[in-house]
């Protein structure tokens, strides 16, 4: 009779505990309808349909708890006073002090422009004549000289042209490295930005494991659950310190590749203000048509290989003009003294003086420029294939990030649409399911690690998102002052 009630009793815990998941799931199904976030709708004050934004990474563990900001994530994050990535960009091309000091390329070119601009200096000659060593002490002439290098040929006018064409370049490599320090100042954001939301989920899933340990305690207390359970979780909980600690580590690593970048003090406090789904970008050109056009007007390197050639073509130039002869005009003044002893009428002296105009004509006969030539001239074809190579760069690198910004997309339609939503609402049956004794713990940590694992894939896309944004806007060459912000995704 013992045996019998007890197999009653069993039974009927076990239907109890049976129709108490039932009504949780219905509850749960009922308040969160299983349906693709792109499809929830709601209604506008004139009682229009309204499509709602979907569901994105601001709901990291459980979609329908307002995001709050722990203690830890508010040490790196701060959504009003944080700084932003294009605040970032903006500092890094002020304070950056390899981008300063390459600046002073600009002031060095432009004082060759100044320099090319100026004429030769003329030259001036004195010479004196005695007899005074020859007994002749009456002889003596002097003479005085200025001569004036005439440049023919247009050689000041190519010194000029390559001068200037050598500053333009200069701009153009300048304005080349501060793209790609924009680039790489995005790119360590993003990092940033996604360790930042692997620690924020980290930290939540913490905070429910802490809660399931103190009702597993309550259960072993009672002799409910054996202790080997409190001991999984115990164990689970440890596996998510490390990782947290190891998440927090690569965060702060990020974080002072960004100071080094922008020129921020090392103890200067820096807090993060984007979210990682939603990028503050500019948006992407519409087509990869379109982007690889502007790229291959705009981009600054791209520019800088055209100048190159323009400088060979302005080297060739002035050495021509260098293989023209070198004349000088020049003047020279003399007065001469001479005097006779042997006359008649005894000691004579006579004084000449004389102006004396000429030109004076180096005879191209030796070195006739010949080799700079032909130098100038390999030049302009390295030039020319440096820049048909650079061009096939270019239509590379934005048909690279502009497949990566879809693939990315792609991702995240998926993973938007069900995988997280599902993930998260699996882990709150469960929970409650192994609180009724439905499940073991067992279960339930294998469910929170899939959970885990689809958190990082899903910060992983959206980091992968915001980097594709990031280099298509690099790749195609366009700064904040040439677009609009990209609107949030």
């Amino acid at each position: 009779m013992t045996i019998s009630f007890r197999l009653f009793e069993s039974a009927a815990c076990v239907l109890f505990k049976a129709l108490a998941l039932s009504f949780m799931t219905l509850a749960i199904s009922v308040a969160v309808p299983a349906q693709d976030a792109s499809s929830i709708t709601a209604r506008n004050a004139e009682g229009e349909s309204v499509p709602r934004p979907p569901v994105t990474s601001g709901d990291a563990v459980v979609a329908t708890v307002e995001r709050t900001i722990s203690p830890v994530v508010a040490l790196y994050f701060n959504p009003t006073q944080g700084t932003s990535s294009p605040d970032l960009v903006q500092r890094a091309l002020a304070a950056n002090g390899e981008l300063a000091a390459a600046r002073l390329d600009v002031t060095r070119a432009r004082a060759r422009l100044r320099q090319a601009g100026l004429r030769p200096n003329p030259t001036i000659d004195f010479e004196l004549t005695t007899g005074r060593l020859t007994g002749s002490r009456g002889e003596s002439e002097t003479s005085i000289g200025v001569g004036v290098p005439l440049e023919l040929g247009g050689r000041r006018r190519r010194r000029v042209e390559l001068a200037l064409g050598q500053l333009e370049a200069v701009e153009a490599e300048i304005a080349d490295r501060e793209r790609r320090l924009a680039g790489d100042v995005r790119t360590a954001y993003a990092e940033a930005l996604a360790a930042l939301r692997e620690l924020e989920i980290t930290e939540s899933l913490n905070d429910l494991g802490l809660q399931t340990t103190k009702v597993v305690q309550i259960r072993v207390n009672e002799g409910d659950t054996a202790p080997l359970e409190l001991n999984l979780l115990r164990v689970e909980l440890d596996r998510l310190r490390s990782r947290r600690a190891l998440v927090e580590g690569r965060l702060q690593a990020a974080l002072l590749r960004i100071k080094s970048l922008a020129g921020i003090p090392p103890n200067e406090p820096l807090r993060l203000r984007e979210d990682l789904a939603r990028p503050v970008l500019l948006a992407p050109p519409t087509t990869l048509e379109a982007a690889i056009e502007i790229a291959l007007r705009t981009r600054p390197d791209l520019r800088l290989a055209r100048l190159t050639e323009e400088v060979a073509q302005a080297d060739l130039r002035l050495a021509r003009a260098q293989s023209s002869p070198e004349v000088t005009a020049f003047t020279r003044y003399t007065q001469g003294r001479s005097s006779f002893d042997n006359t008649p009428v005894g000691i004579l002296t006579d004084r000449d003086r004389t102006l004396t105009f000429g030109v004076s004509v180096g005879i191209p006969v030796f070195n006739k420029n010949q080799d700079a030539r032909a130098e100038a001239a390999t030049a302009i074809t390295q030039a020319q294939r440096r820049r048909e190579f650079l061009e096939t760069v270019v239509r590379s690198e934005v048909t690279s990030a502009y497949a990566r910004y879809e693939a990315a997309r792609r991702a995240l339609v998926v993973f938007e649409s069900g995988v997280i939503s599902r993930s998260n609402e699996n882990i709150r049956i469960m929970r409650a399911a192994y609180e009724i004794g439905a499940y073991r713990i067992t279960d339930l940590i294998a469910e929170q690690r899939r959970l885990v694992d689809s958190q990082r894939e899903f910060t992983e896309a959206l980091a992968e998102q915001y980097r594709a944004i990031a280099d298509i806007q690099a790749a195609v060459g366009l700064t904040e002052s040439t677009g609009a912000p990209a609107a949030p995704q």
